[in-house]
C-alpha cells in the first residue's frame, strides 16, 4: 500500500524543523554571547566616529616686498624642499636701491672719519689759541711794570691788553667749536656711531628686500593652490601659493558631546582611512577643542528663540597619527576616515593643564640673511676705514 500525502508534516520532518529551529537559535545565541563577551572586554571601551577627517597645516607663501613675477619654479602637486626657490620677482629696483644703500654706508663712514679727524685738527687750534693768550697774558704783565718808569706808553699797554682779550676771545672760541665737534662726533668708535649705525639700518633693510625678490619655500611639502602668474605685479602679502606639509597631519574626530565622558588626552586611536584598504594608522588623543564646531561657526547658532529644537553637537577632537604610518600610507588633507578610540585607561586629563614651552613649529630659512648682510657691512667699513683704529685712537675717549 501506498502512504496517501493529507498535507500534514510527518513526525520526520516536525522533529527535523525542531532540530534547525535549536541549531539556529544556538547560533544566534553564541553570536549573542560572543558579542557580549566583546562588549565587556572590548566593546564598552571603544567609542567610534565616522565623522572624522584628515587635517594639517596650510602654508600661505606671500610676496614680502612688491614686484612683477618673473620666474615660476613648482606648480600645483608638486613637491619642494625647504629653502627652495619658488618665485623669483623683478629685483632691478632692489638692486639700485642696494647699490645706494651701500654708497651711502661707505659715505657715511668717510663723513664720520672726517669728523674724527676734525676734532683732532680743532684740538691743535685750541692748543696755539691758549699759546697765544698765555702769551699776550705775559705781555701785559710785563709792560704793566713798565708803565710807571715812563718805559711805555698808557696808549701802548692799551694795545697790548686789547691784544689780551682778543687771544682770550680767539680761545674761548676755539673751545666751544672743539666742544660743538665732539658732540657731533660723539664719544664712539666708527663701527658704532650713530650715523654709521643708521646707514647699516638702511643697508640691511635693502639687502633683505633684494633678497626677498627670491620668495623660498619655509618647509618642505607638496605644492597647491597656485595662483601666481608670470607677469602678474603683485603688492604686499599677495597670496601666491600654498605648502602642504603632509609628512605633518592630523585627524579631527567629530565625536557627539554624549561620547565626550572617557575622552582623555593621550588615549590609543586606530585609524582606518576611505582611501585605503586594510590599512590601520595608529594614534593618539591629542586634545579635545575650546568649543563645539557650531560654537566657531561665521553665524552660531541662536537658541534663546521661542521655538527650540535640540540638537547633538560635536566636538572636534584632535588626533595625532605615527609618522611611521604615514610615511607607508601618506594622507590628504579632508580624506574622510574612521576613528576608534580606547577609553579603557581615563587617568588623563580631558584639557590640558601645562601650557607648551617650546616651538611647535618653526623654519631656519631666513636665519643666515642678515648674518650675510653683516659680512657685506663690515666689508664695507673697512674698505673705507683701513685706519679706523689709529683714527679712533687720536680721539680723546
Amino acid at each position: 500500500m501506498t502512504e496517501v500525502d493529507t498535507g500534514y508534516p510527518t513526525s520526520a520532518t516536525r522533529k527535523n524543523r525542531k532540530l534547525a529551529m535549536i541549531a539556529l537559535s544556538a547560533f544566534f545565541l553564541l553570536i549573542g554571547v560572543i558579542w557580549l563577551l566583546y562588549y565587556l572586554i572590548w566593546g564598552q571601551f571603544e567609542v567610534y566616529t565616522d565623522d572624522a577627517y584628515v587635517n594639517g597645516n596650510l602654508v600661505q607663501i606671500m610676496s614680502q616686498i612688491p614686484g612683477t613675477i618673473i620666474e615660476i619654479n613648482t606648480d600645483d602637486t608638486f613637491l619642494v624642499k625647504k629653502g627652495q626657490p619658488l618665485v623669483r620677482l623683478d629685483a632691478s629696483d632692489m638692486k639700485i636701491l642696494f647699490k645706494r644703500a651701500s654708497a651711502n654706508l661707505a659715505q657715511t663712514v668717510r663723513e664720520v672719519r672726517q669728523s674724527y679727524e676734525y676734532v683732532s685738527q680743532l684740538q691743535a687750534t685750541l692748543v696755539l689759541r691758549k699759546a697765544d693768550w698765555v702769551k699776550a697774558q705775559l705781555d701785559v704783565k710785563r709792560r704793566t711794570g713798565l708803565l710807571g718808569e715812563k718805559a711805555i706808553s698808557r696808549e701802548a699797554l692799551q694795545h697790548y691788553e686789547t691784544a689780551l682779550d682778543a687771544a682770550e676771545a680767539q680761545y674761548q672760541y676755539a673751545l666751544h667749536h672743539l666742544y660743538a665737534a665732539e658732540t657731533l662726533a660723539g664719544h664712539t668708535r666708527l663701527y658704532q656711531h650713530p650715523q654709521v649705525e643708521r646707514a647699516k639700518a638702511n643697508f640691511r633693510t635693502a639687502y633683505l628686500n633684494l633678497m626677498r625678490t627670491t620668495i623660498i619655500a619655509p618647509v618642505t611639502g607638496y605644492v597647491g593652490k597656485r595662483s601666481a602668474q608670470l607677469g602678474q605685479h603683485v603688492a604686499v602679502n599677495t597670496p601666491m601659493l600654498a605648502i602642504i606639509p603632509l609628512q605633518d597631519v592630523w585627524v579631527d574626530a567629530n565625536y557627539k558631546e554624549s561620547q565626550l565622558s572617557h575622552l582623555r588626552i593621550g588615549q590609543p586611536v586606530t585609524v582606518t582611512a576611505d582611501a585605503y584598504d586594510d590599512v590601520i594608522y595608529h594614534g593618539k588623543v591629542i586634545g579635545l577643542n575650546a568649543g563645539t564646531g557650531a560654537a566657531f561657526s561665521l553665524l552660531p547658532p541662536q537658541n534663546a528663540t521661542g521655538n527650540w529644537i535640540k540638537i547633538v553637537q560635536r566636538l572636534p577632537v584632535r588626533i595625532g597619527i605615527s609618522v611611521e604610518d604615514i610615511k607607508k600610507h601618506p594622507l590628504q588633507i579632508g580624506l574622510s576616515v574612521h576613528a576608534t578610540t580606547n577609553v579603557h585607561d581615563t587617568k588623563g586629563n580631558r584639557l590640558a593643564v601645562i601650557a607648551s614651552q617650546k616651538s611647535i613649529y618653526a623654519t631656519d630659512v631666513y636665519a643666515n640673511q642678515l648674518a650675510d648682510a653683516d659680512k657685506l657691512i663690515d666689508k664695507i667699513l673697512h674698505e673705507n676705514s683701513p685706519d679706523m683704529e689709529s683714527t679712533w685712537m687720536r680721539y680723546p675717549h
